[in-house]
């Protein structure tokens, strides 16, 4: 018997008061047309309502797609996740605390997929440890409702003396999933696909707890065409198929068009990519690139500024002598970046996203470059909640606690106009400190990092900070920049000043390649 059905039956399978698991990554894999059924739906008949909403990563396009459409009020009561940056229209519910947001490490709700579908009580580890999702900060509880209804979901533990944090697990009713090919008996493949995130695990998750795995394909073929090999998910576990219409079936939300080199058809020259024109982002970009200073580094960048060390990396040719990553599973290549991270051009592999924060969580990571919001004098940062805006840690938590270096990329201040003149960065105005006294919510621990031992730098277009035990260190400026007026009087605290304190290498300021080499 087919399958098949149409959006609208999809959509009338999940019921009031359910548990439903989204599966994706920021666009890769979105199952577009799914969220759109069933926002149509709740629309139309109030109904269902009162969801718990569960996405392991980052699911939207920073304006209306993605989870972005479940965000009618009364469809959802809970979200649990790790990031809605990208899902403003949710994110202004919770901000109203007309939802209870509940925040892991994407990581941790990665693995939690795998142990839901083996059915055993929860993760246990050591990721998150001294960050807001401690239960001695804040619990993972990102506004008020989720610290008023009840639901503690992650532990403080103890094993053999070391101190953890157990994640329980919880049942799933239903999953929606996007994949490239379906056949009629429900046999899925994503050999089409950008990254391929977390399609098993999810669906094991669902079938395992006798739930209904529901997946949007962009073709619908016949039973048994799809090549074995080819097959993530088997058709038994599989309960509706549904063919999304072309504008929601991307490939990501980067673009409406197939890209064959992203999915591994084909490989492009490096020379096809765009030159960057020379602002603050490329110049954080190239400072970071500096950091790749050995071949065969496994490097991780996060959305955003930090993905400018890619580009960087491209535009110098050195991309192909360390290896990029990014936590959706792809590995080696040059990153697309925005609402197009998750993809690379001419990647040399993809993984599963549960298998790739194995690797990263046990401390494959080289070197990461992430995001910051805002930074702390003990160097704690913040990523996740701002302005009291909700956004949460994504993989950052993973990522840059598990990382040999750690690398914070963001400009210095939150609004600022410059010029880059003769080798030389003027600057003409600032406005909003992001250097202050203790940040609202601490998605990465000054204190943890310096217990093990961790290298950190934080960077911007002006002013390069180490971590030390005693607090940030300034330890390089850019050249035309003073450091009282453009510096110290743009933080609320004065940082430790290195008595060595140098100029930013000369080459970054300059708008020609800088000759880069491992």
């Amino acid at each position: 018997m087919s399958k098949v059905i149409s959006p609208e039956e999809a959509a009338s399978k999940v019921k009031s008061g359910q548990t439903l698991m989204i599966g994706g990554f920021v666009g890769n894999c979105v199952p577009e047309e799914l969220l759109i059924a069933l926002k149509e739906r709740y629309i139309a008949t109030g109904e269902p309502k009162g969801l718990l909403l569960v996405h392991a990563s980052g699911i939207g396009d920073g304006k209306t797609r993605g989870i972005n459409h479940m965000a009618q009020e009364g469809l959802c009561s809970k979200i649990f996740c790790a990031h809605m940056g990208l899902a403003p229209m949710m994110s202004k519910l919770a901000m109203a605390n007309k939802i209870a947001v509940h925040m892991v490490p994407q990581g941790i709700g990665s693995h939690m997929m795998r142990a839901i579908a083996g059915k055993r009580p929860g993760v246990v580890s050591h990721v998150g440890l001294k960050t807001f999702i401690d239960p001695r900060l804040e619990g993972g509880k990102a506004n008020d409702a989720a610290k008023n209804d009840g639901w503690d979901h992650v532990q403080l533990i103890e094993i053999g003396g070391k101190e953890y944090l157990f994640y329980p697990t919880f049942p799933l009713d239903v999953c929606f999933i996007k994949v490239s090919y379906a056949d009629t008996n429900g046999n899925l493949s994503v050999v089409k696909e950008a990254s391929h995130p977390d399609h098993l695990s999810v669906a094991s998750a669902v079938y395992n707890n006798g739930g209904l795995v529901i997946a949007q394909a962009d073709e619908i073929v016949d039973a048994g065409t799809i090549h074995p090999r080819d097959v993530v998910v088997h058709g038994m576990m599989v309960s509706y198929v549904v063919k999304g219409k072309p504008e929601n079936n991307r490939q990501t939300f980067l673009e409406d068009h197939f890209r064959p080199e992203v999915c591994g058809d084909i490989r492009i020259p490096m020379s096809d990519i765009k030159i960057a024109p020379l602002d603050a982002r490329k110049i954080i970009g190239r400072r970071g690139a500096l950091e790749l200073s050995k071949q065969d580094r496994w490097v991780n960048l996060g959305i955003g500024i930090p993905d400018m060390v890619a580009q960087v990396a491209g535009e110098e040719g050195i991309a192909g002598n360390v290896t990029l990553s990014i936590e959706s599973g792809v590995l080696g290549g040059v990153p697309l970046g925005g609402v197009g991270i998750g993809s690379t051009v001419n990647p040399q592999a993809i993984y599963r996203q549960e298998s790739k924060f194995d690797l990263y969580d046990g401390g494959a990571i080289d070197i990461c470059c992430l995001g910051a919001a805002e930074i702390s004098a003990s160097g704690d940062v913040n990523v996740s909640k701002f302005g009291g805006r909700v956004v949460g840690p994504g993989g950052f938590i993973n990522i840059s606690q598990n990382a040999k270096k750690a690398c914070f990329c963001g400009t210095f201040c939150a609004k600022s106009k410059i010029e880059i003149k003769n080798g030389k960065l003027n600057i003409l105005e600032d406005s909003g400190i992001k250097f202050i006294n203790k940040v609202e919510q601490v998605t990465f621990s000054g204190e943890y990092a310096n217990q093990k031992g961790q290298p950190v730098l934080y960077l911007t277009e002006r002013a390069i900070f180490k971590l030390t035990p005693k607090g940030i260190m300034l330890i390089e400026i850019a050249p035309g920049v003073d450091l009282e007026k453009h510096i110290l009087a743009n933080m609320e605290f004065k940082p430790l000043i290195a008595d060595d304190l140098k100029e930013m290498d000369s080459r970054i300021f300059l708008d020609q390649p800088m000759g880069l080499k491992l």
